[in-house]
């Protein structure tokens, strides 16, 4: 391998010079990811890594992930050089200013080349995880004996704050497992954390430690072009399981003042910058400086990849020519061609009149119909399938040997099993699912907070939604869980109310396109609504409330609840007699979507006299009632009894909403 050292070295320096512009332009950021890892880059961008600024989304590219998102000037400079239209002069000038495509940590839906919304640390590894999952499930399904269309690798940058975080050591363990060979984790080994030396809090030896995760592990000189090229060849070429590279690296490298301390890792050492500027060869006159050999080189490298591409849409082409079905469902993945909630709706079979299950035995009899109307769509879970039912029939398990498998057995790894989902819906071919215990969403919740924020549409389905979880106690039983899922924005909470419900809960979540959706399920059974069409049931679910029993005679008061207590406002109803509303409420969010008159229709705001009971916190049904009305709630935790006994003794019952009735005025 001959290597352009020369122009490598150049642009490395003026990436450099780059990000210290950059940083000292918004008095704002961090500068030793970028000054450290500027050889890392250039070897990258320059050489190793296979894409097409031209089309940033293409198919068979190499995924790179900086999962250390607060060296961002790092991304943001590489793409500039790299030819990113986007990503112009202008926008690496305008970094972290409102309204750029350069925010303070990168945002997948805000910048073409950034394949993942890497804020908090180790997300990146996690996802990285997940695409290379998605590509491996990819190569599985599509490729054929005739034509590869999918060969690549994903590419990751971490630091000690990536590799220190719970996530991403269950993402590691997840990935050793499963062989994913095609993954690549660059570490930048710089012995610095924010705070002090890294030595002040982590002694370990990553080497072994990634060994016995069943990983290749390399280790080189970060600043060394030959060595790192080398590396990235090696890691490319050797199968049978992932990689990690340990380059070791001099944090802030470029400005001695501060570089090798913790100093370094933020903006500490924009003061120094004119002379560093000026110690690396870059003009002192000229800032955000861009020589024309490296635009030169830059160009020319674009275009040896766009041949490499060219040649690929070659095989591409005929792969489709000759798979018409495959390339049918490859593109409406692509383009993010969903199945209405109508359509999926209306594959679920009608439940028996007499049913009484479980939610989440419902939500596993309607999966199958939508797994079978989808079949990108891929279900895994935390260890619990046999409690979450959300196992897929007649489809084989992900394996190291069976990549084809939509059953992902993620084992006891709920926030690596969320940011892996995530991993999977940024590469945008698979419909990612995944289920565990409803309270153990708090593992969870940081993965399902960037999943809401960058607008993916993963499912999650997690049961045990209640203190109808019974015997386990209190540390099993989520009361301020669901409500504290509601507050996070873009993020549908459903918790439907019997086994129709949960058809159009499900048809809701697998066909939303911007946004992830999850499912709150019951342990316990629960009677199958009367005197409502199960099309109304549905329908009304797919609009977050609707009117579950009208009034007879004139409407006096409105009782509403979601899931397992919508039971308890129609039994209360049946008992006060004439002017009485049962509301339904599966989904606050997706009822705030509706319109004025719809909303209206359902909680007129003329009646006053409200009642609300669910089997969690408060305050959020407040919302719906007013001050004039009465919310039943449990603001506590719960107790180890039966779910029966716990319900009742906490007052979730249709005595409790008739006590809250007779109390109005």
């Amino acid at each position: 391998m001959i290597l352009p050292i020369d122009a490598l070295k150049r642009a490395a320096n003026e990436a450099r010079g780059l990000a210290m512009d950059a940083v000292h332009a918004c008095s704002s950021g961090h500068l030793g990811l970028p000054l450290g890892c500027a050889e890392i880059g250039a070897v990258l961008f320059g050489e190793s890594l296979q894409y097409d600024p031209a089309e940033p989304r293409w198919l068979n590219r190499d995924r790179f992930v900086l999962s250390a998102g607060h060296g961002s000037m790092f991304l943001y400079s590489w793409l500039h050089l790299a030819g990113y239209t986007q990503m112009g002069i202008d926008q690496v000038k305008n970094f972290r200013v409102l309204g750029s495509h350069t925010p303070g940590h990168p945002e997948s839906f805000e910048t073409e080349g950034v394949e993942c919304t890497t804020g908090p640390l180790g997300q990146g590894v996690a996802n990285a995880v997940g695409i290379a999952v998605s590509q491996k499930m990819a190569a599985a399904r599509f490729n054929t004996a005739a034509h590869t269309i999918f060969k690549n690798h994903v590419i990751c940058l971490a630091g000690d704050g990536c590799l220190q975080e719970g996530v991403a050591a269950e993402a590691a363990s997840f990935a050793g497992h499963y062989k994913l060979d095609n993954l690549v984790l660059i570490y930048d080994s710089n012995d610095v954390t924010l705070d002090a030396m890294a030595d002040a809090s982590q002694s370990e030896d990553a080497g072994k430690r990634f060994e016995s995760l069943g990983w290749h592990v390399q280790q080189v000189d970060g600043h060394d072009f030959a060595a790192i090229a080398a590396a990235l060849h090696k890691a490319k070429t050797s199968p049978g399981k992932p990689h990690i590279i340990i380059a070791k690296t001099l944090i802030g490298k470029g400005i001695p003042e501060v570089a090798g301390t913790a100093k370094a890792h933020g903006e500490g050492g924009a003061k120094f910058i004119e002379a560093a500027r000026k110690a690396l060869g870059l003009p002192e006159a000229e800032h955000f400086h861009v020589s024309g050999e490296t635009h030169a080189f830059f160009a020319a490298h674009r275009a040896e990849l766009a041949k490499k591409h060219a040649e690929w849409k070659t095989t591409f082409n005929a792969w489709s020519a000759a798979n018409p079905e495959l390339s049918a469902q490859l593109h409406a993945a692509v383009a993010g061609k969903g199945v209405s909630a109508a359509e999926l709706s209306a594959k679920i079979p009608a439940f028996a009149a007499d049913s009484k299950i479980a939610t989440r035995k419902a939500g596993s009899d309607v999966l199958q119909p939508i797994a079978a109307a989808l079949p990108l769509m891929v279900s895994g879970s935390a260890d619990l399938y046999g409690s979450t039912l959300n196992y897929i029939s007649g489809a084989k398990d992900f394996t190291a040997a069976s990549f084809e498998g939509r059953n992902i057995r993620y084992g006891i790894r709920e926030h690596a099993m969320a940011a892996i989902m995530n991993g999977l819906a940024y590469d945008g071919i698979f419909h990612a699912s995944g289920a565990t215990f409803l309270v153990f969403a708090d593992y969870a919740r940081p993965s399902i907070r960037i999943a809401a924020l960058s607008k993916l549409p993963v499912v999650y389905i997690f049961t045990h939604d209640s203190v109808g979880v019974g015997e386990d106690g209190p540390t099993h039983q989520p009361v301020e869980t669901v409500s504290g899922l509601r507050v996070i924005p873009n993020l549908n909470v459903i918790r439907p109310a019997d086994p129709e419900e949960t058809a159009g809960a499900f048809a809701a979540a697998f066909s939303r396109q911007h946004g992830p959706t999850l499912l709150a399920l019951t342990r316990q059974a629960v009677p199958l609504l009367a005197g409502i069409s199960v099309e109304d049931r549905r329908n009304g679910t797919m609009k977050g409330a609707y009117i579950a029993q009208k009034e007879t005679g004139a409407l006096h008061t409105i009782l509403m609840a979601s899931g397992s207590e919508l039971q308890h406002v129609i039994a209360a109803a049946k008992q006060i007699g004439e002017g009485v509303r049962v509301v339904s409420m599966p989904s606050m969010f997706l009822f705030e979507q509706q319109s004025a008159e719809y909303r209206e229709s359902v909680l007129p705001s003329s009646v006053r006299r409200r009642v609300a009971i669910e089997a969690g916190v408060r305050d959020l049904w407040f919302r719906y009632v007013g001050l004039d009305g009465v919310v039943i709630g449990i603001d506590r935790f719960g107790l180890s009894a039966p779910g029966n006994v716990v319900m009742e003794k906490l007052g979730i019952t249709a005595q409790s909403v008739l006590d809250a009735v007779n109390s109005l005025k």
